[in-house]
């Protein structure tokens, strides 16, 4: 599964008090596991569409950073990185390597990376910058979020890559990710290439995506992964939520992933639920948006 690979990862290549950046929004639990380790997250701003901010990221690396850790499709957002931005991203890294002679590892979380739509495709990162890990968890692919089964691999030409995979191979050991159930090992086997039906996803979107748009929202249009992330109405996206779950509307605050202003929706749910929510949508709107 990707939190347990994200966990071996740290484990394996941080040091107390070493810094992991993540753009904002993030997915909320980033700060546990990076504190589980004794590492300091820290959030990096990215631009209003919720894109890569280069020189932000350029900005907050110090002789401190081991890591940028990046989700794409992203959870909230939606969001896919480009392949320019990815590229981009990696000379990046690659300066900062050559200047400084310390490695920044890239660190992607890919569960929803065959949950796209509109033809989008999520562009590959490991031929971007050499000293890069993947991790991914079928988990999404295949609808199972129960089931925790995934991967990481390791770009090849890391230096002294051998080191490294001894130290995730100890960590995964150490942190208890031995092996998943034999059923479920030999259906995954069996399983490479397939995916859920996205058409049920993206009607879910689009029904609730212009739902939200056309009462007053401003929300972009997720590229990938089943979550919007508009921003609320009022300053407290706490207080927004709570108004929303009195009437039966159940979202998150964007303050816990670092998106403040903002809430979560997600529309992995029936059609039914989608449909339910869109007259409190309209109301809410209304009396907000005029």
């Amino acid at each position: 599964m990707a939190p347990g690979a994200l966990n071996v990862i740290l484990k394996a290549i941080l040091d107390e008090g070493d810094e992991v950046l993540v753009p904002k929004p993030y997915f909320v639990e980033y700060g546990f596991y990076v504190d589980n380790h004794g590492g300091v997250l820290k959030a990096v701003d990215s631009t209003p569409a919720f894109d890569l901010d280069l020189d932000a990221i350029e900005a907050a690396i110090t002789p401190r950073t081991r890591a940028l850790l990046i989700n794409s499709p992203n959870n909230p957002s939606g969001r896919v990185y480009s392949a320019e931005s990815i590229q981009a991203l990696g000379k990046l890294l690659e300066h900062k390597w050559l200047e400084t002679g310390r490695v920044v590892f890239l660190i992607s979380d890919e569960p929803y990376r065959h949950i796209v739509y509109d033809g989008v495709t999520v562009p590959p990162v490991l031929s971007a910058y050499t000293n890069t890990i993947v991790t991914t968890s079928y988990s999404k692919d295949l609808s199972l979020s129960g089931e925790r089964i995934g991967f990481l691999a390791v770009h090849p030409g890391i230096l002294e890559v051998g080191r490294l995979m001894s130290g995730l191979i100890l960590a995964n050991r150490i942190l208890g990710f031995v092996n998943a159930p034999a059923l479920m090992q030999r259906a995954v086997a069996r399983l490479q290439g397939v995916k859920v039906d996205l058409s049920f996803y993206q009607r879910n979107r689009d029904v609730l995506w212009e739902a939200l748009r056309d009462a007053g929202f401003a929300v972009p249009r997720p590229d990938g992964a089943f979550y919007l992330f508009p921003k609320a109405p009022i300053d407290d996206d706490v207080a927004f939520v709570r108004e929303l779950q009195e009437q039966l509307v159940l979202a998150v605050p964007g303050s816990g992933f670092g998106g403040p202003g903002h809430f979560r929706m997600s529309y992995c749910v029936s059609h039914q639920t989608v449909d339910g929510a869109i007259p409190v949508l309209r109301e809410v709107g209304c009396r907000y948006f005029g």
